[in-house]
C-alpha cells in the first residue's frame, strides 16, 4: 500500500505546530503503531527528525496509543485501540490524517504525544479505598450480586486512554471518572467512601479544566472498551447525595 500521512508535528508545548505530509509504503497486515515505526526508521535514516507518539504494550491494554485518526480517536474500527488497528482498513492510495488528542487539560508535549497527568490526579483524590482487605478472600466470601458484580467489572474495563475526552465536543473525561467511581461504588470495600469519592474526584476533574458533560454520548462511541453511558447517570445519582449529605 501506498500512503499519504498529514501528521501533526510540534517541537514542544508552546510551538503553534502544524500538519506535514509523508509518504510511506507499508503492507496491509501491518498495523497503524509499526507503520509509524517505519516511517520513522526512514526519517532516521535521511537524518530527520523521528515523530513521537505514545505507545507501550501494542496488545490493547495500557491506552498509551492516543491518535486522532482522520478525526476519529483510535481511527475508524470502533472498539479497539490505535495499536490494535490494522493498515487493511485503509485503501491504497488513501490520505491519512494523524493528530494528538485536543482537549485543554492534555497539552501536547511533542508531536503526537500529550500529557495525560491529569487523569492520574483525578485517580489520586479519590479512586481507591481506604479499608484495609487483606489479601485476596476465597471465593464467595464477600457476597457480591452477580449485576452488581458485572457492572463492577464492566466499568472496570477503562484503560484511561483519553478518547473520551478527544471524541467530546466539551473535552468532559466524565465517562473516565464515572468508570473509576462505579467500579468501586458497586462493590462493599468500596461502600464506606462512596460519596466522598465521587465528591472529590468530580471536583479534580472540573479543577482540571475538563468540560462538562452534555451526555452528547460521543464519549462511549469513542470508548475501545465499550463503557457503557449509564456509568455517568450513577455519577450524578452519587454526587447529588453527596451535596445532600454535607
Amino acid at each position: 500500500m501506498k500512503l499519504t500521512l498529514r501528521i501533526w508535528r510540534q517541537h514542544g508545548p508552546r510551538d503553534r505546530g502544524g500538519l506535514v505530509d509523508y509518504r510511506v509504503e507499508i503492507s496491509p497486515d501491518a498495523s497503524f503503531l509499526e507503520m509509524l515505526d517505519v516511517l520513522n526508521e526512514e526519517l532516521v535514516r535521511t537524518g530527520a527528525e523521528p515523530i513521537a507518539f505514545d505507545h507501550d504494550c501494542r496488545e490493547g491494554i495500557c491506552g498509551m496509543c492516543s491518535l486522532v485518526i482522520d478525526g476519529t480517536p483510535h481511527g475508524p474500527e470502533r472498539a479497539t485501540t490505535t495499536c490494535q488497528l490494522h493498515m487493511r482498513t485503509f485503501a491504497d492510495g488513501d490520505t491519512i490524517t494523524v493528530e494528538p488528542w485536543r482537549a485543554k487539560a492534555f497539552p501536547v508535549v511533542k508531536d503526537l504525544v500529550v500529557d495525560r497527568s491529569a487523569f492520574d490526579r483525578i485517580i489520586q483524590s479519590g479512586g481507591y479505598i481506604t479499608a484495609p482487605t487483606g489479601t485476596a478472600p476465597e471465593a464467595h466470601a464477600i457476597p457480591v450480586p452477580k449485576p452488581d458484580a458485572d457492572s463492577a467489572f464492566q466499568a472496570a474495563e477503562c484503560i484511561g486512554c483519553g478518547a473520551c475526552v478527544a471524541a467530546c465536543p466539551n473535552g468532559s473525561a466524565m465517562l473516565f471518572t464515572a468508570a473509576k467511581v462505579t467500579h468501586l461504588g458497586l462493590l462493599p470495600q468500596g461502600q464506606p467512601e462512596r460519596y466522598s469519592r465521587v465528591a472529590a474526584m468530580v471536583e479534580t476533574h472540573d479543577e482540571e479544566g475538563f468540560g462538562g458533560c452534555t451526555n452528547t454520548g460521543e464519549c462511549t462511541l469513542a470508548c475501545p472498551k465499550e463503557i457503557p453511558q449509564d456509568v455517568i447517570g450513577r455519577l450524578n445519582r452519587d454526587l447529588l447525595r453527596s451535596v445532600r449529605q454535607r
